[in-house]
């Protein structure tokens, strides 16, 4: 009888281990299923950052130049009222939140306004948010046209009382890209900053 109620414990043993490892395989599977975005979610829509635009440091960058990273990106400019300080605000507190994760988001801001956004006031403007943000600049409108049509961003000046006084109407939401340059979220400028790290430290995680 002994022998037999050791067998019976042994298969027991058995099972239980088979179960605890079932358990780790359908958290394991939960894990890295897809992911489940907040915020609108544009995975596998036909939207393309296709730009060649230089950085802070005068460097010309591509999309690919930041493939490995998630990407952030937001169009405005430096005399904006509102919305664009706002928005930058924004992801800072988004990349505080993600905490060493946030090491791997880069936020963009690509400026709209290439007339009065020179690269020294772009340089002052911009690291003020977060020391960690780079901005994108052309040299002229035709520059970024490839770029505006490729996510369908609108960008155009309202006239002031003089030709240096004008505002600069554009597209206010932010887009996210993964580690390999694709399209995943659009964020609204004044979207609450918990779903958004929920949905950004997805798409961290491989999601």
């Amino acid at each position: 009888m002994r022998s037999v109620f050791k067998q019976l414990d042994s298969v027991g043993t058995r099972v239980k281990t088979w179960l605890a490892f079932g358990a780790v395989a359908l958290l394991s599977a939960c894990n890295t299923g897809p992911a489940s975005f907040t915020n609108t979610d544009i995975t596998g829509s036909s939207l393309v950052a296709n730009f060649k635009l230089k950085d802070l440091s005068g460097t010309e960058r591509t999309m690919e130049s930041y493939k490995g990273k998630v990407v952030a990106m937001f169009f405005g400019y430096t005399h904006c009222p509102d919305v664009c300080p706002i928005t930058m605000q924004q992801w800072s507190e988004v990349k505080a939140k993600l905490g060493e994760k946030g090491d791997n988001l880069q936020v963009l801001f690509v400026s709209v306004d290439p007339e009065r956004d020179t690269p020294e006031l772009l340089k002052k403007y911009v690291p003020q948010f977060n020391p960690t943000f780079d901005a994108l600049t052309a040299e002229s409108s035709d520059e970024l046209k490839p770029l505006l049509a490729g996510l369908r961003v609108y960008a155009g000046k309202v006239e002031g009382s003089t030709p240096d006084n004008y505002l600069m109407d554009h597209t206010s939401a932010s887009y996210v890209f993964d580690q390999q340059g694709r399209a995943r979220l659009l964020v609204r400028h004044n979207a609450d900053s918990a779903p958004v790290v929920s949905d950004v430290e997805q798409i961290l995680d491989g999601k």
